[in-house]
């Protein structure tokens, strides 16, 4: 009991009890003591919200003092409240840590539960496959029976069987297929059986939901028709759908096979087999598999096996050869009506230093040699013109260099007409005779321009006479070659070759159909950083459209760009017109030709096939070799010493001329061996091959990138730039050169005839000589001569002149002389005295 503010409160109070507890003591000593024990109830008062002490004072959280046990103070109160409070949390939460626990048990049996049942069910569905498979194939057994029967039968003239009997064998084995199948074939009726689960299984569909749509997760037992609850997809539903509407219109319920006619080539992949038929890939392998072939759509058959396949699928076999890929690239015959008039196409050529450059500069008032290295052209530049007169006119600027043979090739091969440039001070030279016969193979008329008459020593009747000589006859000598006196220099005779041209190319009736695929010849090509390969091609039919799909050579691409000789971005560029394209996957060699075609397979199809040839072509030319030819060859390679090199050029002309006018380079000792040649700048790769053969890294107006200079410096290999052919092959030549072995040559300085010959201790025979001729010298080679056959060659071991040692003895004097190594001398032979000089020998 307690009195709290005058009010009595009635309490019980717990009743004491007695104890006793074991007291222990030092020495193992205990004692028992008896105790009182008084039980107390623990009291807790919940706050009320008057009674709550806020932030301004007034009564603790504990409550009423009056109904708190004695003893125990506010703060004690709080802190029992606060224990109380979190001792119900961490309840609360054992519950829920115990409710997720069980949850989580319960979901670990049902997924045992559902393994244990899948696996049950996947070897029941493992059984009723191969229950149907057995069946299956005892069908087969039987229908193989029946058919070996039947022509045993035939084949004895035996009575042949009822047809009642035969229908009902024929509908046994239909029902058979259906069964095993699970699909519903059109021939013999179902039995009621059959048709009364049939309806049970409709009937069960429309009831559990009237969705006759597929759901869940198809088994091999529903596949193969051992499923109860098997539906029809939505795309079969509308199949039949589509059939009964059909038949309701009096159409075919089923569409007749296509036949067709499908190319075979020598080898195919299935999947483009299967393209080719129109069929599905799965059913082309599965014909292939019941033939024995275990294949997948990515493997190659070979024709014969193709041929079966596509036999049994009901279409007809085009057999063609892998050649037969390029007839995509057909050529087109233009009607008259689509031809229009096009721009001629002049190449200008000439030998080297006569002016070309300089003269299509006057014509086009541009200045082009200034940005040609040592002003000489190496590369072939294609330019439009438009005249004061309207007329546009299409130039090629080809090299002069005796390097570039093939380059002029190239441009008299797509030119239609020549402009031989002739300086009138220097008259005919070799590559002014070897443009003329370009220009002949070609079967191009030839316009001569006499250039350089403004010097004082120019001479164009000269020039016209050498013309002669290689039959090119020019107007002024009545021949039919227009011939026009020019200057560069002063403009002077310009509007006349202008004329000459125009005259000529009317002559020609150039046409064109602008409307058709474009075809085109490649005049140059290179890798550029940062555009990739780029081609100079020369449309000559057709117009090439930005986004065509071309073929070009072993390599094929999209038109990703098209860019003018003035720099310009166009869209489309037509007959006669010079453009660069963008968007090759490789660089094409020049002159190859460019082709449009319809699809990047037929692009790439015949990209591959001409690549595979010319793998095969350089194969061959490997292999046929017999062994003789092999073993004289690496006997011939042993007495010539090569010089390897590697070079990497900015075009594809510039690679040809060079690696053609190296491989001219030696003589029947020393020669120039290509390691590699390419276009684009000198890789780290090429730095490695130069290594592994100790050739220096050639760069023609190209430069090493960073990771290959830092190689090259680290491997010690040689990086040399040339921006000039000339200074190229001159120092390729120098440093051949220095592999040659340098030429010996013997001069005969004196002869001694030996008189006597005496033995000395720890020297041996010495031949006491006199010197009839010349002069011996210590220092020279000797030859011994026995009746003018020389009988030993070599070195003195000493000379004196009586007891002293010296360096030479002159004619007339005698001396003592000792060979090396050699002590067969006698009396009456000869001593040849001589001395070497080796001479460097350059190519």
């Amino acid at each position: 009991m307690s009195d709290t503010d005058g009010k009595k409160t009635l309490g019980l109070g717990a009743a004491s009890r007695p104890g006793q507890v074991k007291q222990s003591f030092s020495h193992g000593r205990t004692k028992n003591v008896v105790v009182e024990t008084k039980g107390k109830k623990r009291v807790l008062n919940k706050p009320s919200a008057g009674t709550a002490k806020g932030p301004g004072g007034g009564k603790s959280a504990g409550g009423d003092p009056s109904r708190r046990p004695a003893g125990i103070s506010d703060a004690e109160m709080d802190r029992r409240m606060k224990a109380l409070q979190a001792a119900k949390i961490r309840e609360v939460e054992e519950a829920a840590n115990r409710e997720a626990e069980e949850k989580a048990r319960e979901a670990e049996r049902e997924r045992r539960r559902a393994e244990i049942e899948a696996k049950e069910r996947e070897d029941r569905e493992r059984e009723e496959a191969l229950k149907a498979k057995a069946d299956e194939d005892d069908r087969k057994k039987r229908e193989a029976e029946l058919r070996d029967k039947k022509k045993e039968e035939i084949r004895k003239g035996a009575p042949k069987k009822d047809d009642a009997v035969q229908d009902q064998a024929a509908a046994e084995a239909a029902a058979s297929r259906a069964e095993t199948k699970g699909v519903v074939a059109s021939g013999p009726r179902k039995t009621d059986r059959e048709r009364t689960d049939r309806d049970n299984r409709a009937n069960k569909g429309k009831t559990e939901g009237g969705n006759n749509r597929r759901t869940g997760k198809l088994s091999l037992n529903d596949a193969l028709g051992g499923g109860e609850g098997r539906h029809r997809s939505m795309a079969a539903m509308k199949r039949k759908q589509e059939r009964q509407r059909q038949k309701a219109m009096g159409g075919s319920t089923r569409a007749e096979k296509q036949v067709r006619d499908v190319r075979l080539p020598e080898t195919i992949v299935v999947s483009e087999l299967a393209n080719r038929m129109a069929e599905r890939g799965a059913d082309v392998v599965k014909s292939l598999m019941n033939m024995g072939m275990m294949v997948t759509g990515n493997q190659t058959i070979d024709a014969d096996t193709a041929e079966l396949v596509i036999e049994e699928f009901g279409h007809k076999v085009v057999r063609v050869s892998d050649a037969d890929v390029e007839q995509v690239i057909a050529s087109v015959d233009d009607k008259a009506d689509d031809l229009i008039t096009r721009p001629p196409i002049i190449t200008i050529m000439g030998h080297v230093d006569h002016g070309k450059t300089s003269l299509l500069d006057a014509i086009r008032k541009a200045n082009v040699v200034s940005g040609e290295a040592g002003g000489i052209t190496q590369h072939i530049g294609a330019y439009q013109v438009t005249t004061d007169s309207g007329a546009v006119l299409t130039f090629l600027d080809t090299p002069g260099h005796a390097a570039f043979t093939s380059m002029r090739a190239r441009g008299a091969n797509v030119t239609d007409i020549v402009v031989l440039v002739v300086a009138a001070d220097d008259s005919v030279m070799p590559q002014t005779i070897e443009a003329i016969n370009h220009a002949k193979a070609a079967k191009v008329p030839m316009i001569v321009a006499i250039n350089k008459c403004d010097k004082p020593g120019a001479e164009p009747q000269k020039v016209r006479t050498q013309l002669l000589q290689h039959e090119v006859v020019v107007e002024a000598m009545s021949g039919d070659v227009q011939d026009v006196e020019v200057s560069a220099k002063t403009g002077k005779g310009l509007d006349n070759l202008l004329e000459a041209i125009a005259l000529q190319a009317e002559l020609l009736e150039l046409k064109a159909n602008p409307d058709r695929a474009a075809q085109g010849a490649v005049i140059e090509a290179k890798l550029d950083v940062g555009r990739g390969p780029v081609a100079t091609v020369l449309v000559e039919n057709g117009t090439l459209h930005r986004g065509d799909i071309f073929v070009v050579g072993e390599q094929w691409g999209k038109v990703r760009a098209l860019i003018n000789d003035q720099g310009e971005r166009v869209e489309d560029a037509g007959p006669s017109v010079p453009v660069e394209v963008l968007g090759l996957n490789g660089t094409p060699a020049a002159g190859d030709v460019l082709n449009v075609v319809e699809t990047e397979a037929q692009a790439r199809e015949i990209a591959d096939y001409r690549e595979q040839a010319a793998k095969d072509k350089r194969a061959a030319a490997g292999a046929a070799t017999t062994l003789e030819q092999l073993m004289a060859k690496a006997k011939a390679d042993e007495s010539v010493t090569e010089l390897p090199v590697l070079v990497k050029a900015d075009v594809q002309g510039s690679v040809e001329a060079i690696v053609q006018a190296l491989e001219k380079v030696g003589n029947d000792e020393v020669r120039v061996r290509i390691l590699h040649s390419g276009v684009g700048a000198i890789t780290e790769s090429d730095i490695g091959l130069a290594e592994a053969s100790g050739a220096p890294v050639i760069g023609f107006n190209v430069r090493a990138n960073a990771p290959a200079r830092t190689s090259a410096n680290q491997k010690g290999v040689e990086i040399r730039y040339y921006s000039i052919i000339y200074d190229l092959v001159d120092d390729i030549k120098a440093a051949a050169s220095g592999l040659l072995s340098a030429e010996i040559r013997e001069h005969f300085i004196g002869y001694a005839t030996i008189k006597e010959v005496f033995k000395v201790t720890g020297v041996g025979k010495v031949a006491g000589c006199l010197v009839t001729e010349g002069v011996a010298r210590r220092s020279a080679g000797v030859r011994l001569l026995r009746e003018d056959v020389v009988i030993h060659e070599g070195t003195l071991k000493t000379l004196k002149r009586f007891k002293d040692e010296v360096k030479e003895v002159p004619s007339g004097q005698e001396c003592g002389m000792a060979f090396e190594n050699y002590d067969d001398i006698r009396a009456g032979d000869v001593i040849e005295i001589f001395e070497r000089e080796e001479i460097e020998r350059t190519l």
